[in-house]
This record gives C-alpha cells, structure tokens and sequence, in this order.
C-alpha cells in the first residue's frame, strides 16, 4: 500500500495538507491511468466523458448541456467534439428555429466504441478498495466539495 509522505519524499504540516496532496496526486496517478487506456480506442479521457454524456442522455441535447455536464471542465470542448466528430462518433444538428443553438448526438459507431470500452474498462484501480471502503471514501469526496 502506497504512503504519500514517501513516495513523493515529503513532510506534511498536519493530516489536511497531507490529505490534499494525497487527493492530487491520486488524482494525477489515475488520470494518467485513464490517458493509457484510452488511447488504444484513439480517444482521450475527456472524449469518453462526452460520449457518455451523450449515451447517458439518451437523445440529441444542447452542446452547452454537454458542457455542464463534463466532470474536467474542458475550454476546449468545442475541438474535442470537433474531433469526435471527425471519427463519427458524434453527429451535430442545427436548430431549426434558433441557428445559433447547435445539438449534438452519439452515433452508432459511437455506442458500439462505448460498449467495446465498457467490455474491457477495469476498475482494479480501486481493487485495494471494499465496497464499503468505496462508498465511504465516495461519500468523504462528496462531503469535501
């Protein structure tokens, strides 16, 4: 089991700064995780969290939907959707009333990638965990924001 104060070599003035920069660098380590796996599906964790949104959804919603609700609020989410539009993972239809108002949808393709990543998605990273262990640091996560 890893130790924050040894593996980045560091002293802590008390258990909440300890607490932060374990919850960073966990952070950090999982994200990096998630760059590796997802780039076999040429997809970067960020383009799997718009196409999740989009299954999730169910039916075309508003890009600034899509937006809201991404969990890394990314600036450039405009490009990344460019991008998955150019794989047809996605599809954008203009609002026929409103021009200015732009939908997007997931494709059939783009399901079909999903439903391959969730065959071969493997949460070990959290194999140290039980499910209560999970739930309760699920539960410490939310009672922090």
């Amino acid at each position: 089991m890893g130790d924050i104060a040894k593996d980045i070599n560091s002293k802590f003035p008390n258990q909440k700064v300890k607490a932060i920069i374990n919850i960073r660098f966990t952070a950090n380590w999982i994200n990096n995780k998630e760059i590796v796996f997802f780039k076999q599906y040429g997809l970067s964790p960020q383009q799997y969290n718009i196409l999740r949104i989009l299954r999730g959804a169910g039916e075309k919603i508003k890009v600034q939907i899509v937006k809201d609700r991404m969990i890394e609020r990314a600036p450039n989410a405009t490009r990344l959707m460019d991008k998955l539009l150019d794989k047809n993972l996605i599809e954008r239809i203009r609002c026929e009333e409103d021009r200015r108002v732009v939908f997007v949808n997931i494709t059939e393709e783009g399901l079909l990638l999903l439903s391959e990543i969730d065959k071969a998605f493997n949460l070990n990273l959290l194999d140290n965990l039980s499910e209560e262990e999970a739930r309760q640091l699920s539960d410490l996560l939310d009672k922090i924001r």
